[in-house]
């Protein structure tokens, strides 16, 4: 079994697209996988209780089919940073608590498990603690999201820098291309790959194209010719 946390190298960097793309990839394969987002904000009220998009593609992907909760314990209304949606709640949550509801489940006979963050690697938790910390709370090896735009250079570099002081092991990367014309000079986006290749020191693991024209529901399906597995530990 193999389990990783996903992380970025900011919000909306396409660490859910990449997420459920491995896993649909790892599906496709005939593997079992669980696709889990321990806390979530900028959920939708249904006649179920509180959901999350981001949590509800991870579900789809995850096989066998765990109930809601299990792949998101925590979930809030507000689209804004965790420490302050649970703050507006009245509560509080710490890394242990998270550790309490992840760490079974990587005991799970599941043969590839990803463990989505929430924003970039930074996100504060609580007034002490980054939910990045969960990564290091389990023992997870990190896939970092690189959402290929100008300044993606600089972005993937420092959270790589911080992912290892942190004691983490980058596992490996994979780029999410979000500006088309970062890409328009097809020499020039060949060599920031080269960089990002070089400076982070770690597998890339694909790197995914523009997939506007594809329904969103779909596009980790699209991604998933664009991705490899991890080789494991």
């Amino acid at each position: 079994m193999t389990h990783y946390f996903v992380t970025g190298t900011d919000t909306d960097a396409g660490k859910t697209l990449v997420t459920a793309g491995l896993l649909a990839l790892a599906r496709s394969r005939g593997l079992s996988t669980l696709g889990l987002k321990p806390i979530a904000s900028g959920c939708r009220r249904t006649d179920a209780g509180l959901r999350n998009d981001d949590a509800l593609a991870l579900m789809a992907r995850s096989v066998p089919t765990p109930a809601y909760e299990t792949i998101n314990p925590f979930a809030f209304e507000p689209a804004i940073a965790p420490h302050l949606a649970t703050r507006q709640a009245g509560t509080n949550i710490s890394l242990a608590q998270l550790g309490e509801q992840v760490a079974p489940l990587l005991e799970e006979a599941r043969d590839l498990v990803l463990v989505e963050g929430a924003g970039g690697w930074r996100v504060p938790l609580n007034d002490s603690e980054d939910l990045s910390g969960l990564a290091t709370h389990l023992d997870l090896p990190v896939i970092l999201v690189v959402g290929l735009r100008l300044g993606c250079l600089n972005h993937a570099r420092l959270t790589a820098e911080a992912i290892r002081a942190d004691g983490a092991k980058l596992a490996g990367w994979v780029g999410n291309l979000l500006a088309a014309d970062f890409a328009h000079d097809a020499s020039l986006y060949a060599d920031n790959l080269a960089t990002l290749q070089h400076t982070l020191d770690a597998p890339c693991l694909g790197v995914v194209p523009r997939l506007s024209r594809v329904a969103p529901a779909r596009r980790p399906e699209a991604a998933v010719a664009h991705l490899e597995l991890p080789k494991g530990d």
